[in-house]
């Protein structure tokens, strides 16, 4: 069944800091428009198609090999989809947000699945779920999901700590953040030369979803090397829609999107165009 421990006193908001100042994001003011943003149309299912590929075909093998359902740690899940979903293949799953809001939300979804789920829910920000977490070799997880949290972390790199320390030694870790190429790419293909050229353009980032700090992939590769961790797969998020001004031929039918998305999206060089990079890397 379903299990709840909220820590709504840990900090649900950003820390009171000047403008320049950064600071962890939290979506919990726009839940609605990120829930619609995000995933009410095709780009969401792209997606999802991309992440439930990658993830859950590499679970079912670790499932497999170990014996026993997994235990699993969404950090920053947001809607928690594809943590969701591993819950119904019998993971033992824990899902962390910043943000209350987004969390009711993916609660809500849980609650429609008919079928008896092993969550828990955290609401804090990551660095509080030591607290709560434990830190024995039984409290590790064999897989943790961190999906677009990276870019809207103050001090990204420092997250890397905390997967070392409740990853197990053989477990896995999907990374799924924006890729700051793919912004320069779009904004060239649409002739957004006067936005490329402002050295200080920043995004509204009181609505806006485009991130002002993302990290390109090979900062995350040189992080992931450093930290030991071996890249199993890599993949792009729609590779080729977003970038299509002039909707035509099988731009029209999202099954056949969602179909080449697929196939382009782990092949050279076309996934590094992806709108997001997702990398499952082990220890």
């Amino acid at each position: 069944m379903t299990t709840e421990h909220q820590n709504n006193q840990l900090g649900l908001n950003q820390a009171t800091a000047p403008e320049d100042t950064r600071a962890d994001r939290s979506f919990d003011t726009i839940a609605d428009h990120f829930e619609k943003k995000v995933y009410g149309g095709l780009k969401g299912e792209i997606r999802l198609a991309v992440l439930r590929r990658d993830i859950v075909e590499y679970s079912a093998q670790m499932s497999e090999a170990l014996g026993r359902p997994l235990r699993i740690l969404d950090v920053g899940a947001g809607l928690a989809q594809i943590a969701i979903e591993l819950a119904t293949q019998g993971h033992s799953v824990v899902i962390n947000d910043i943000s209350a809001n987004m969390l009711e939300k993916a609660k809500a979804n849980a609650e429609q699945i008919d079928q008896a789920l092993d969550i828990t829910w955290y609401v804090c920000p990551y660095q509080a779920l030591e607290e709560t977490l434990g830190k024995e070799e039984n409290d590790k997880f064999d897989l943790i999901l961190s999906h677009a949290l990276l870019e809207w972390l103050a001090e990204p790199a420092a997250v890397m700590d905390f997967f070392d320390q409740y990853l197990t030694d053989d477990g896995a870790l999907s990374l799924c953040f924006y890729n700051p190429a793919s912004f320069d790419y779009r904004n060239l293909i649409m002739g957004n030369f006067n936005l490329l050229d402002n050295t200080d353009y920043k995004a509204d980032n009181k609505k806006s979803l485009t991130p002002n700090h993302p990290v390109a992939k090979e900062e995350v590769e040189s992080w992931l090397k450093a930290h030991d961790y071996q890249t199993v797969r890599s993949s792009g998020l729609r590779v080729f829609h977003d970038y299509a001004p002039l909707k035509r031929g099988g731009h029209n039918d999202p099954d056949a999107v969602i179909r080449m998305e697929l196939r382009y999206s782990q092949l050279e060089p076309y996934k590094w165009l992806g709108r997001y990079l997702h990398i499952l890397a082990k220890r």
